[in-house]
């Protein structure tokens, strides 16, 4: 079976906090959906995510995805990195302000390393808004690398960032 005909799992880690960042975050779901290689099987909750690194901005919508795809790895980053242009992303400051930000988080059990890509996400293990979201739905996928499940992952974590469910950060207010 050649590469292009192979059904892979991945996970797309979704965040927006500029406009209007539920909208962001639905619409590039949508645009995910309509890509005829890339088919949404689950999608987390919604999160209201306190900024890590840079403070100083707003906080973010985030969310996780899965999808099945037949692209590789590559060329899947490339669809992703389409959608944002398309959307309005500019790229000026690492970890500012963005209308939207697609990152491939895992790519099957696929370790990959090179000038344009880094799977699985290097931050991902680091991070309360990508762990809680993805723990949410798929707990039991394994991190590549560490060999340690999402949850437990989400149990070792030293980020003690606000990640709040959307709901509930509504009536919080």
């Amino acid at each position: 079976m050649n590469e292009s005909s192979r059904r892979v799992i991945g996970y797309i880690g979704v965040g927006s906090n500029t406009g209007n960042p539920v909208q962001n975050c639905l619409e590039a779901v949508d645009r995910l959906s309509a890509c005829e290689t890339i088919e949404v099987l689950r999608k987390s909750s919604l999160y209201r995510t306190e900024p890590v690194g840079f403070k100083d901005q707003p906080w973010f919508i985030n969310a996780v995805v899965e999808v099945r795809t037949t692209l590789g790895a590559h060329a899947f980053l490339g669809v992703l990195q389409i959608i944002e242009e398309r959307m309005g992303r500019v790229r000026a400051e690492k970890g500012g302000p963005r209308v939207i930000d697609l990152d491939l988080l895992l790519y099957g059990e696929r370790v990959i390393r090179d000038e344009t890509l880094c799977i699985p996400h290097p931050e991902m293990h680091k991070r309360r808004f990508v762990l809680l979201p993805l723990n949410e739905i798929a707990s039991y996928c394994i991190h590549p690398v560490y060999g340690i499940s999402i949850r437990g992952l989400l149990e070792r974590l030293g980020d003690e960032s606000a990640v709040i469910p959307l709901d509930a950060a509504a009536n919080a207010r």
